[in-house]
């Protein structure tokens, strides 16, 4: 069966995103590379990249999900960012999770619909993280309260 991850660019801020995300979710990094190792004769592919911004970065997240990232610098004067047009959803094992991890995540971000029972028996909240990240937090449930 396929499964898909996700892969988010950031403007130079990859590794304090992540070690945000490690935080909140756990496990370890099962690789993190910076520019400065890319082999020189690639290195010309990067050229506005500094030595110490992430490359590529892998944290699993479960068994079928890894998170990945990179730092990706366009020209000198312009970074890559992300843009809307996709939320990251979490389907949490129960309604505390749930909770854990979206307060987590719209700490010193914004909160869109605040984590709460919703009609399609599913506890529910929707936030941007600091990094400007759309998570979408949800765990089933079959009452109403």
């Amino acid at each position: 069966m396929s499964t898909i991850n996700v892969y988010l660019y950031f403007k130079g801020n990859c590794e304090k995103a992540f070690d945000f995300y490690k935080s909140i979710f756990g496990g370890e990094y099962d690789f993190i590379g910076r520019y400065k190792d890319i082999p020189q004769n690639a290195r010309q592919n990067f050229p506005y990249c500094t030595d110490e911004q992430i490359m590529h970065v892998t944290l699993p997240i479960s068994k079928e999900t890894i998170l990945m990232g990179a730092d990706l610098i366009n020209s000198n004067e312009e970074m890559c960012e992300s843009k809307g047009g996709f939320s990251l959803y979490v389907n949490a094992d129960n309604e505390e999770e749930a909770e854990r991890i979206f307060d987590a995540l719209s700490d010193e971000g914004d909160i869109i619909v605040p984590i709460a029972y919703q009609f399609w028996d599913s506890y529910y909240g929707l936030c941007i993280d600091k990094f400007g990240i759309s998570w979408k937090i949800s765990c089933s449930t079959n009452e109403h309260k």
